[in-house]
């Protein structure tokens, strides 16, 4: 495997780990203002995060490359409210889509094909990734500060079910 490639794929296996990191943060801030359905949403966000980072450790364990590992720094989690965790929630992925295209690029110039094929999966999750962060915060900005509505908003992020990784 390129130095290169492999360098930026270590760099992204641990912003996935990092990811899964800071969703769980968002979950314990959620949890303790007793929003559990975002509470809950958000730890299967982390779940996801981390199968994420699986994917990529394992691509490269079986490209016989080594996996470098880095400290995860604490996540940030102070929030002024519900909506803006998922305000948040939908930076993160917009920017981890940018990652992504970015080592896609970069194993595009490099002609890592093996690579690009795992990375064909990850462009695919990230369009449905920011999709549903993009959803949800639209519902919050459109019922604004209402209580009533973002308790249901709470409640429906509650029935998001376990996802798997393809």
């Amino acid at each position: 495997m390129d130095a290169t490639v492999l360098s930026a794929i270590n760099e992204q296996i641990n912003s996935e780990f990092e990811a899964s990191y800071t969703y769980l943060a968002m979950a314990g801030f959620c949890d303790r203002q007793k929003f559990l359905g975002a509470a809950k949403w958000l730890r299967l966000q982390s779940d996801e995060e981390r199968l994420h980072g699986l994917k990529l450790f394992d691509f490269v364990l079986a490209r016989d490359g080594a996996v470098e590992l880095r400290a995860i720094d604490r996540p940030d989690v102070r929030f002024e409210s519900l909506s803006a965790v998922f305000e948040k929630t939908l930076e993160h992925e917009q920017r981890v889509t940018q990652q992504i295209n970015q080592l896609y690029e970069l194993c595009f110039s490099k002609k890592a094909f093996a690579e690009m094929t795992e990375l064909q999966w990850f462009l695919t999750e990230q369009v449905e990734e920011e999709k549903a962060a993009r959803e949800i915060v639209a519902k919050f900005r459109l019922v604004n500060n209402d209580p009533a509505a973002i308790l249901d908003l709470d409640r429906e992020l509650g029935a998001r079910t376990q996802v798997t990784t393809k």
